[in-house]
């Protein structure tokens, strides 16, 4: 039953991360494509750390100290990747970089 939860976390992980690279290749403009690999990849990097975390749980219970460090991943992910997206957008921002609208042509 592990490894059915494992072997489920790591293909919905991956396919996130495989969705957010179709976002960055085909949304229009430069916000869309960061929003678009922000979200996915940092649910797909959690739920892929995540499904490692159980298999090296319940397989390898004399090491608790990766589990341990991959639960830090997790939270360190979840607080620098949507940070880190955030800071691009907005230097982007004051920079002067225009959003795409409706009817202009994809750059």
């Amino acid at each position: 039953m592990l490894e059915i939860i494992v072997i489920l976390l790591l293909a919905v992980g991956i396919f996130f991360m495989f969705t957010g690279a179709i976002g960055l290749l085909r949304l229009p403009d430069f916000y869309t494509r960061l929003h678009a690999t922000g979200k996915c990849d940092t649910l797909g990097e959690v739920l892929i750390i995540f499904g490692l975390l159980l298999y090296h749980l319940f397989h390898y219970p004399e090491t608790p100290l990766v589990p341990v460090k991959l639960l830090f991943l997790i939270i360190f992910i979840f607080l620098a990747n949507p940070t880190a997206t955030h800071a691009i957008m907005k230097a982007a921002y004051n920079t002067g970089v225009k959003p795409w609208k409706v009817g202009e042509e994809r750059r």
